[in-house]
C-alpha cells in the first residue's frame, strides 16, 4: 500500500459517511446505487462485508422524504425528514483548485466555505483548475446542441449516485466542460438522489 492510500485509510477510519436517498409514498428510490457506493467507501478501508442497507429503512408510507443514511465502517443510524425542493436560478462561480471530496460525508467544511460565496446567488458552481465540477449540492449537466446530448463533468468532485445511473443508462455523458464555455450551453441540469434530473427553468451564471 502506498503512502498515500495509508493516509486516505486512516483518514476514512475516523469519519461519519453520508447517503441520502428519495423514499417516496414508501419507495426507496434507486437503493442499488446507494448500497454500491456505501460498499464503496467501505472497500477503501479495507473491509469487505457490508450490511444490506435496505434492512435498515423503513420509510413512512406517504409523502416525500430524504432518507438520512449516516454510517461508519461500525455503525449505521438512520432518520427521515420531509423534503422540499430549492429553487436555483442565480449561481454564482467559485474558484478552488485544491478542494477533494470524493466521498460523500458529513465532513463539508470545504464545500461550505466556497457556498458562503455565493454573495445572494441560490447556488455556487465549483470551477476546479478551469474546468467545472458540481454545485455544493448536486452533479450539473449541460445540453450540447451541437451533438445534441446532455454532458456532464468528467471529474466531478463527488460521483453521484444519480450521476452514475444516468451514465449506465447512457442518457448523460462525460466530457471536460471549460468554465468560459458554459455560457454556450442553452440548459443546464442539477442532478441528485432527490431531484433527480432537474433541469432548470432559467439559469443565471454570475462571477
Amino acid at each position: 500500500m502506498t503512502t498515500d492510500s495509508v493516509i486516505l485509510v486512516e483518514h476514512c477510519l475516523n469519519r461519519e459517511f453520508l447517503e441520502t436517498i428519495a423514499v417516496c409514498d414508501g419507495e426507496i428510490k434507486n437503493l442499488k446505487y446507494h448500497q454500491q457506493r456505501y460498499e464503496s467507501v467501505l472497500k477503501t478501508m479495507g473491509i469487505d462485508e457490508f450490511e444490506d442497507l435496505s434492512s435498515y429503512i423503513e420509510p413512512p408510507v406517504v409523502g416525500l422524504y430524504k432518507c438520512r443514511l449516516v454510517y461508519t465502517k461500525e455503525s449505521i443510524k438512520v432518520s427521515y425528514h420531509p423534503y422540499e425542493k430549492k429553487e436555483i436560478s442565480k449561481i454564482k462561480i467559485v474558484f478552488d483548485n485544491d478542494i477533494q471530496y470524493p466521498q460523500k460525508s458529513l465532513l463539508r467544511d470545504d464545500l461550505e466555505r466556497l457556498y458562503k460565496q455565493r454573495d445572494g446567488c441560490d447556488e455556487i458552481l465549483i470551477v476546479k483548475n478551469l474546468l467545472v465540477s458540481d454545485t455544493s449540492i448536486a452533479n450539473i449537466a449541460f445540453y450540447d446542441e451541437k451533438q445534441g446530448i446532455w454532458i456532464t463533468p468528467k471529474q466531478p468532485l463527488l460521483k453521484g449516485t444519480t450521476r452514475q445511473r444516468l451514465l449506465d443508462e447512457g442518457k448523460i455523458f462525460p466530457a471536460e466542460i471549460k468554465v468560459h464555455t458554459i455560457r454556450q450551453y442553452s440548459k443546464i441540469a442539477l442532478l441528485n438522489a432527490m431531484v433527480g434530473f432537474d433541469i432548470l427553468p432559467r439559469h443565471e451564471f454570475l462571477i
